[in-house]
């Protein structure tokens, strides 16, 4: 009876081993494939000479992602040049509280969609930090990412190298 009991044990812990490693394999490949999307979940910012640098790795497709902040919300932003104004998803935008304000036409992949204007009033990348960022609600734009297009960016001075991204807010930019 002793013998019957202690196999039965043995069998239990061994799927209790079994599922704790299929776990930690699961948590440390989910781990891997984000820091692959998203080398950039602390971006790392130095201050030299009056001004705040911020370097961005390139993720596997070559795009730019990187954790920030929006009024002190944590969000993910993709950097896109080829933006005019950084553009929120609508869902997100809810979640942000962000006002929506004068409609909008915006041209995107998809083709012609009514956006609304809006204003961010704290954007922080790494140590950088923007005030008063013109931004606009975009509907039909799916993600949980945000575009930080060139009403952000054109504040910056930004040189990409190597597949890194570095970015500089001089002093006098500041708020």
């Amino acid at each position: 009876m002793s013998q019957t009991a202690g196999r039965r044990a043995g069998r239990v812990m061994l799927v209790l081993a079994w599922a704790a490693g299929l776990f930690l394999a699961t948590r440390f490949f989910a781990d891997w494939e984000g820091e692959r999307t998203n080398p950039n979940r602390e971006p790392l910012s130095r201050v030299e000479n009056g001004e705040i640098e911020v370097q961005l790795a390139g993720n596997r497709s070559g795009h730019f992602v990187a954790d920030g902040r929006i009024n002190d919300m944590p969000v993910t932003f993709l950097l896109d040049t080829g933006a005019t104004d950084v553009a929120v998803p609508v869902e997100l935008a809810g979640r942000l509280q962000l006002e929506r304000g004068a409609p909008v036409q915006l041209q995107t992949a998809n083709g012609r969609t009514t956006g609304y204007r809006t204003q961010i009033e704290r954007l922080q990348l790494g140590d950088i930090v923007l005030r008063d960022v013109r931004a606009v609600i975009a509907p039909g734009f799916d993600s949980e990412q945000i575009l930080l297009g060139m009403s952000a960016l054109k504040r910056l001075e930004f040189t990409q190298r190597a597949g890194t991204l570095v970015l500089r807010q001089h002093a006098t930019d500041r708020p």
